[in-house]
């Protein structure tokens, strides 16, 4: 049965193991705080689990397993950390920790929890909500929007079909009617071809040239051909969108910001180390090993 009524997170041992993975719970950890700010929940061969173990353990959680009541939440977390330190026990006691191939995972989760903290220390100040703002400022804020045009669209397979559609609507054929009766975009076609509003990054260069190129309500005198066929456009108004708002590309920037600020800040890392590859077998990589083999002679 899971551990969480309604929430498929599998056993204890693994929701907890997700938690050690995700958010690098430990129970071993120094507590800076005093017991009565941070009180003892249980003790493990004279070992200590405190409230703070328990709230970093609960904050590795999924975010439907962290909605949880505390009454409910906090007495499962407490058995599993309890588990857990009954098991590191056990590990300690078997020889484990002296084991080398353990000694090196430990080493290697080390590593990556010091890598983690020196970006996350970093990086951090880089993507505040203030940093967030400026950058939106600087990129949206005060600038035009994009232009636009609102178009519909007729595609069938042949440029002949497509000629007899055009002569079609120039007497006085109805657009919607037509699409239905020819087009092969379904789903354009049940809108009678409308497209709605779109830039013209949207489009595929052919098509976007010609709606935009159109006036309001006009359809283009030749069909237009593209690598889906052959359309017959009609373009019903020209626009200029607003910007975006913050709350739309916040995320987008945040997560922009965040990956430039990484990147930066690994170059800068790369600049104070000396490094040296070599290849599999061991030998130094050399300036060739990369390089093309020149062509067979035929």
């Amino acid at each position: 049965m899971p551990i969480f009524p309604g929430c498929s997170l599998g056993s204890p041992a693994r929701l907890f193991a997700a938690a050690l993975l995700l958010g690098g719970v430990s129970v071993a950890a120094a507590h800076a705080q005093t017991d009565a700010a941070d009180p003892v929940l249980a003790k493990v061969n004279g070992d200590t689990i405190h409230l703070s173990d328990l709230k970093a353990a609960a904050e590795s959680l999924p975010a439907q397993a962290r909605g949880m009541p505390p009454q409910q939440l906090y007495p499962m977390l407490l058995t599993q950390l309890i588990d857990a330190q009954a098991l590191l026990v056990k590990a300690k006691k078997d020889g484990l920790d002296k084991d080398p191939t353990v000694e090196h995972a430990m080493q290697m989760a080390r590593d990556r929890a010091l890598e983690s903290a020196l970006l996350n220390k970093l990086v951090t100040p880089l993507v505040s909500e203030e940093a967030i703002k400026a950058h939106y400022d600087q990129e949206y804020a005060g600038k035009a929007g994009e232009a636009e045009v609102h178009a519909r669209h007729i595609l069938v397979p042949d440029e002949a079909t497509a000629k007899k559609i055009i002569a079609e609507l120039k007497k006085g054929g109805d657009f919607a009617a037509l699409s239905k009766q020819y087009s092969k975009d379904p789903g354009a076609a049940q809108q009678g071809g409308d497209l709605g509003f779109f830039k013209k990054s949207d489009m595929v260069p052919e098509f976007a040239n010609a709606a935009f190129a159109l006036k309001d309500n006009e359809v283009t005198p030749a069909p237009v051909k593209t690598q889906f066929g052959w359309h017959v456009i009609q373009t019903m108004e020209h626009r200029t969108s607003a910007p975006p708002t913050l709350e739309q590309v916040h995320d987008e920037l945040r997560q922009t910001m965040a990956q430039e600020a990484v990147q930066k800040v690994v170059a800068d890392a790369r600049k104070d180390v000396t490094v040296e590859r070599f290849n599999p077998d061991g030998s130094p990589v050399k300036a060739t090993d990369a390089a093309e083999p020149p062509p067979a002679v035929k």
